[in-house]
């Protein structure tokens, strides 16, 4: 079958069909052709490393993507990337919009570009350019493509909802807004969060677009259809932590024959788990480097679960914050690793949510080294239980299980005696760096 990967930057669960009230109708619309998975997790809630998490089938340190491609990592071999695996099995690999697995998107594969290149007022616009670029793909090439028997893998990247959010908010209300339950509900975050909400509306119409010419293209039947976001919002507490709300995603997967279209379900899936599951449906042959395992079983009712853990971990973002997770279905266990307790706040895009913590004084708050959550008791983790000796046989449980999953796979931290080597030329912005833009670099 062909393959169409529809993803958004910055998104996490924020959308309609994860009971938000977010203009998003052609996503819910999506999601009623679709399984929905309530909890999805990415391997790594910054953009490059969740991105070639998904893209691999393994987690970011075993890839070698342990920070962002435009600031310089890379993978450490490009040939895992699902692009050129599927190439090499035949089929027509199409990109438009953004990757963020590779400096230059030439190293990932794809035969076909459809980015548009035309100037634009605002990336947003480009978003909408692009959805076209791909919508006129599907309508015209795809179908030769079914004619002639070769099927396609297409990945339609937006930008959206990244931040700096659109200044034209539309009919969005920012009084009726909740912000997110991480932040405190005051007009400053409202008027920030009425910003991502337009920006998500951008997106959603983008997918409306897409599907629209998918549908009109006559090979719907003979197409699979997902779409994820790479990490939670771009929010403090969010995007680059390893709270749900910041590793959880947004995932569903559409494709022929579903039995089970239109319904949710609580099977605990990372994004590792996505490369398997796509060979699968399409019957091919799985590389020796997956790590995830297939949730096939799940979407035809064979299995209820296939993980009982799922894995997550930071090493850079725009700093350096090495920081490593499991999470089971009730508990989460994170564990920091460098030498101090505090904030890293380049870590946190910049916008109005931050500045108004920023001037609350969140930088004079100490962070654990250690954390540890009861998620059916607190599903906000708010209570850090490591200390909590009811729960002594949990912490000394996942901690041995994180350890041992680092091992396994040779994680960097666990080799190096004081911290792990950014490559040469990278830019990695100091601890005391305040915002991601600031040019003081390590």
């Amino acid at each position: 079958m062909n393959i169409l990967y529809i993803h958004t930057h910055d998104s996490g669960r924020y959308i309609e069909p994860y009971g938000y009230n977010i203009p998003t109708p052609n996503l819910m619309s999506l999601a009623k052709e679709s399984t929905l998975f309530r909890h999805c997790y990415c391997a790594g809630p910054t953009c490059s490393p969740s991105r070639a998490a998904l893209l691999t089938g393994a987690l970011p340190h075993v890839s070698g993507m342990i920070g962002l491609a435009h600031r310089g990592f890379q993978m450490k071999e490009y040939g895992m990337h699902l692009s050129h695996y599927l190439k090499n099995a035949g089929y027509e690999t199409v990109l438009c919009g953004i990757q963020h697995e590779a400096p230059d998107e030439n190293m990932l594969g794809y035969e076909k570009i459809l980015s548009t290149k035309i100037p634009v007022k605002s990336i947003f616009e480009r978003d909408v350019m692009n959805a076209h670029a791909v919508a006129d793909y599907l309508r015209k090439s795809a179908g030769k493509n079914k004619e002639s028997g070769r099927n396609f893998f297409l990945s339609f990247g937006m930008f959206s909802t990244h931040r700096v959010f659109p200044d034209d908010i539309g009919d969005i209300k920012q009084d009726y807004i909740m912000p997110p339950n991480v932040m405190y509900d005051v007009k400053t975050n409202r008027e920030d969060m009425a910003g991502y909400h337009a920006c998500a509306k951008i997106a959603d119409d983008c997918v409306g677009i897409v599907m629209e010419a998918l549908k009109d293209s006559g090979i719907e039947d003979d197409t699979v259809v997902i779409f994820t976001t790479d990490h939670g919002i771009a929010f403090p507490k969010m995007k680059c932590h390893l709270y749900d709300t910041g590793i959880g995603v947004s995932f569903m997967i559409k494709y022929p024959g579903n039995p089970a279209k239109g319904t949710a379900t609580d099977c605990l899936i990372s994004h590792i788990d996505v490369f398997p599951t796509l060979c699968d449906l399409c019957e091919i042959e799985k590389p020796d480097w997956l790590m995830g395992k297939s949730f096939y079983d799940v979407l035809n009712g064979d299995k209820d679960e296939i993980n009982s853990e799922i894995f997550a971990e930071v090493t850079y973002h725009a700093s350096y914050e090495p920081m490593r997770c499991i999470r089971t279905e009730r508990y989460k266990f994170i564990r920091r690793y460098d030498y101090h307790n505090g904030i890293v706040p380049a870590n946190t895009d910049d916008g109005n949510s931050k500045q108004f913590l920023l001037k609350a004084g969140v930088l004079s708050r100490p962070i654990a080294k250690e954390m540890l959550f009861d998620l059916y008791l607190d599903p906000l983790e708010r209570e850090n239980l490591v200390n909590d000796s009811a729960y002594l046989s949990v912490y000394n449980g996942l901690s041995a299980r994180l350890s041992e999953c680092m091992e396994k796979t040779d994680d960097p931290l666990l080799t190096v005696s004081h911290r792990v080597p950014a490559p040469d030329g990278s830019k990695v912005n100091k601890l005391s760096c305040i915002h991601p833009v600031d040019s003081d670099f390590e």
